[in-house]
């Protein structure tokens, strides 16, 4: 296929974003992702599901134009961008006042944010935290002023002062890359065995080992067998971590990798990511070494992903829609400020090391070069520009 420009407003809102610190998806703490069994009480444990749809919990009332808090983790990716923009335009629009906060000092900066809310008298917080496991204080605070605390994205680990949880079913995102992976491996680069690298998110991310986890389900058998070999040795979360998700960091390891165990001919078959802005480093990479594109995982749907998603650049990403994300948390408050019960559909699998947390979890949709054209609604994808450059190229690339 040909290959497939960006817009000059998308390449602007790239840059722009690049400039704010580009790094990607989600979060913090200490998760183990299982298909079941138990773990420590000390670490959270999630599951592949558990609960009925028609499951509720109940959480106090409060009136109409009341005060909600929305911390948010540093500006690192474009979801957590639009995040902000989309809870301050629903929130106004659903009568609340918004009251929405990054944390781009770090930890400290949040627990300050935090606090701060609660002065200011939220009745719900909502938070997508870079360390949940950091906020104890905080939330002890927030429970002892009578107010509902909404895990976003992120779990809130070690403490009994969360009511919910809400995230995309992150185990499952980890399964459909390694899916994707050994789907591309197959189709792109012929008989095995193939050699794969992994990549990992933030060691202090709560949702990295669930998307590590899920992925190593499906492609761990196929290292035991022989399928796929990793010639770095390096096979652990821990070892494939990316501090802070920050795309240098991915890169500069991808390079000592490459230069150690890739010369002479030794070809690369595949890269396990776990989100397109550490995609787009590692393909980096690969390129400044003169190699040719593996096949390559991601998540997100970024901006800068669509094109290479298009012409079969990145093998896949994942769609994990963040207006249809914030307008499912905003229904949420919606029913609580009224005293309606919640729906929640996961009532077993979310233990963030007190207690089971009741989580409400989107389906996540994996995008390739198959179904781009299809995958994404303009009026509620990661960005309008993500849906604009899939729309482009489905209508000029038949």
């Amino acid at each position: 296929m040909r290959k497939f420009a960006i817009s000059v407003a998308a390449l602007g809102a790239v840059a722009a974003l690049a400039l704010a610190g580009c790094s990607s998806n989600n979060n913090t703490g200490n998760t183990t992702a299982t298909t079941g069994g138990s773990t420590p009480a000390a670490s959270a444990t999630t599951t592949s599901g558990g609960g009925a749809s028609g499951d509720t919990i109940s959480l106090p009332a409060f009136p109409a134009g009341s005060t909600v808090g929305v911390s948010l983790p540093q500006k690192t990716s474009e979801n957590w961008v639009l995040a902000g923009q989309l809870f301050t335009d629903q929130l106004t629009a659903a009568g609340f006042k918004p009251m929405v906060n990054y944390a781009n000092g770090g930890v400290t900066d949040q627990q300050n944010q935090i606090q701060a809310m609660i002065t200011a008298g939220a009745k719900v917080l909502v938070i997508g935290a870079i360390d949940g496991s950091q906020l104890g204080s905080q939330l002890q605070a927030a429970k002892d002023a009578g107010i509902s605390v909404i895990a976003y994205d992120r779990l809130l680990t070690n403490t009994p002062n969360i009511d919910m949880y809400m995230a995309y079913d992150n185990y499952k995102v980890g399964q459909l890359q390694g899916q994707a992976l050994l789907d591309g491996l197959k189709a792109k680069e012929g008989a095995s065995p193939w050699n794969i690298e992994l990549i990992a998110g933030s060691n202090d991310d709560s949702n990295s080992k669930p998307f590590f986890e899920g992925a190593m389900s499906v492609l761990q058998p196929k290292i035991d067998d022989g399928t796929l070999k990793i010639l770095s040795g390096q096979k652990t979360q821990s070892q494939a971590a990316t501090q802070g998700w920050q795309a240098q960091n991915a890169q500069t390891r991808m390079d000592a990798i490459l230069a150690a165990n890739y010369t002479g001919g030794t070809k690369l078959n595949g890269i396990l990511s776990p989100n397109d802005t550490l995609a787009r480093a590692a393909l980096t990479s690969v390129k400044n070494a003169g190699l040719p594109n593996p096949v390559i995982t991601g998540q997100d749907s970024e901006v800068a992903s669509i094109p290479l998603i298009a012409d079969g650049t990145q093998y896949s990403t994942i769609n994990k829609d963040t207006g249809k994300f914030v307008t499912q948390v905003v229904s949420v408050l919606k029913d609580i400020s009224a005293g309606k019960p919640v729906t929640v559909n996961d009532t077993k699998s979310y233990n963030n090391g007190n207690k089971i947390v009741p989580s409400f979890l989107l389906a996540p949709v994996l995008v390739t070069q198959a179904n781009v054209c299809t995958a994404y609604d303009p009026t509620t994808s990661p960005s309008a520009s993500a849906a604009a450059l899939a729309t482009d190229y489905c209508k000029t690339h038949k």
